[in-house]
């Protein structure tokens, strides 16, 4: 099978390549590079798919048709992971956000539409469920108040592939990842940054009283999520679903901080900053649907994924 990724060299996106390229898929990759962190960090990410016959890289915006033409018309499947990504930094510029998550997001389908390629997988984001409490959250709970940019952008998203879905028969499935972490995490998200300031000797950055949690997705975890989820659409037959991919485990930043000092043997030093606007308090994933439609049995506990972390952490320039 020829599989279309967008996002290929980022951090979900890399994992993913490797991963058909193992099962013996080809993939096309479609990455624009966007400076929101290092090229050399995303090239690295590549490294072992670059070498690959069965891998083509393009370098691309998802915005453009025209650069967006030198795909192969028949692939047979897309896992659209491309995106503007972060949630503090969708409120210093929604604009941008709307643009790539959304615009980006149309091209693609319209793309889809053209060549006739009806399995498609989108990266939505458990930001969508806003601010609560209580959980686990489960698909079918409303999400009618995104407290960020960026979530409004991935629960956009989910309606415009319900649009196509709807008008052009694409099967589609949207998977709403729970803080997915691991090797090659981008170094802008908690686990990676403050492992990168402990090793330097400076304070890490804790908003509010270490109380709020997550529900932490190691990525093999996350990869075996896109994986069930590509099954389910090349199967089609009317596809059209929204899959929580997560651990079904919350921990809180405090517990994080712990699991992570002990795995890099470092005693952290905290800076107590004020909580952030478009944080949310808490993220739990119900995982039961995920289990039924996908076959999705995550396995990795989170002391284990740090450990992983720390270790690629280590080998890293």
């Amino acid at each position: 099978m020829k599989v279309l990724v967008t996002g290929a060299a980022g951090f979900i996106g890399s994992h993913v390549t490797e991963r058909l390229l193992s099962r013996g898929h080809e993939v096309i990759g479609v990455d624009s590079f966007d400076p929101f962190y290092a090229r050399e960090m995303k090239e690295r990410n590549l490294s072992s798919a670059l070498g690959h016959p069965a891998f083509t890289l393009i370098e691309a915006d998802i915005r453009d048709r025209k650069a967006l033409s030198a795909v192969p018309a028949d692939v047979d499947a897309i896992i659209h992971l491309a995106a503007l990504a972060g949630v503090r930094p969708s409120i210093l510029r929604p604009a941008d956000y709307m643009d790539v998550n959304l615009a980006g997001t149309v091209v693609l389908l319209d793309l889809a539409r053209e060549w006739g390629v009806r399995p498609f997988v989108f990266a939505s984001s458990s930001s969508v469920y806003g601010e609560r409490e209580t959980g686990p959250f489960r698909e079918e709970d409303r999400v009618d108040h995104p407290i960020s940019p960026y979530a409004a952008t991935k629960k956009a998203g989910e309606l415009i592939m319900h649009t196509y879905h709807h008008l052009f028969g694409l099967d589609v499935v949207c998977l709403r990842f729970f803080t997915v972490y691991g090797p090659r995490q981008r170094p802008d998200l908690a686990i990676h940054k403050f492992a990168r300031l402990m090793t330097s000797g400076q304070p890490i950055p804790v908003y509010g009283d270490g109380s709020t949690e997550r529900d932490y997705t190691y990525i093999d975890d996350a990869v075996g999520g896109v994986e069930g989820a590509l099954s389910l659409v090349v199967e089609g037959g009317g596809v059209c679903e929204i899959v929580n991919i997560g651990e079904s485990q919350t921990v809180s930043l405090r517990e994080m901080i712990d699991v992570l000092s002990s795995a890099l043997e470092l005693e952290p030093v905290v800076d107590r900053l004020p909580l952030q606007p478009g944080d949310v308090p808490r993220t739990a994933a119900d995982l039961t649907r995920a289990r039924q439609l996908i076959g999705y049995d995550p396995s990795v506990p989170f002391e284990d994924g740090v450990r992983r972390f720390v270790e690629w952490f280590r080998s890293e320039p």
